[in-house]
């Protein structure tokens, strides 16, 4: 069984993504980023998911894009916004995915591992510039570029293998999966609970996706907005 690296958020796509690597027949690593996000909430739900999938290893890794700023996700100065707008919205991290991969590849590398697995989405997704096709075949071509094993003749792959679905369409393959979205915190300003805003792109787009999927949506959300 080859070994992956597998990004895991915390959030659905990721879980679904770790599932998919899994039902491939890969022994799977998983990477989490404590990155200087607004909550920990994503991060207890990674370590939640990683140990309910029985990963091979599981690492968490902490960096301050906070200090970088320019971003609703890590800038306590910038309002995560409650309604869609236009272009590129604020919750976009200045160069997250890139950096995410670097350190996945990084430790691929160490392991030996020449497969990298990123739940990123080109449909129902907030306009983020890396979470396109083009990005993920860019840094394929710069893993087998910049490193050892692709100097040496190894050949890094980046799998996005819910790139081209709806959010509707991962929730059905993750149901077919057993994945348990219980487990998944997607909410952009969750609390210290994990309970979601309900209000957010990331609410949004979870509560649609479950609503098309015809999946019951196991969300748990704070109880202002169950009183409202």
């Amino acid at each position: 069984m080859p070994d992956a690296v597998i990004l895991l958020s915390g959030g659905l796509d990721s879980a679904t993504t770790l599932s998919l690597a899994q039902e491939q027949g890969y022994t799977c690593h998983a990477l989490s980023l404590d990155y200087g996000q607004r909550h920990k909430a994503e991060l207890t739900a990674a370590k939640r998911i990683a140990t309910a999938a029985g990963v091979a290893g599981y690492k968490i890794i902490h960096l301050g894009l906070d200090a970088v700023g320019g971003s609703a996700l890590t800038d306590a100065g910038i309002a995560v916004p409650n309604q869609p707008g236009e272009g590129i919205p604020v919750t976009y991290v200045p160069a997250r995915n890139t950096v995410f991969l670097a350190l996945a590849l990084g430790w691929a590398e160490v392991l030996g591992a020449w497969d990298l697995f990123i739940g990123v989405n080109a449909v129902d997704y907030s306009g983020y510039p890396d979470c396109r096709p083009e990005f993920i075949a860019s840094f394929e071509k710069l893993a087998r570029l910049a490193t050892k094993g692709g100097v040496e003749g190894g050949e890094f792959h980046v799998h996005a293998p819910l790139i081209q679905l709806s959010k509707a369409e991962i929730i059905r393959e993750g149901t077919r999966l057993g994945v348990d979205y219980t487990l998944t915190v997607s909410c952009y300003c969750a609390d210290a609970e994990g309970r979601a805003c309900g209000l957010c792109d990331a609410c949004r787009l979870r509560a649609a996706g479950f609503r098309e999927a015809g999946v019951p949506d196991p969300t748990r959300y704070r109880p202002t907005l169950a009183e409202d």
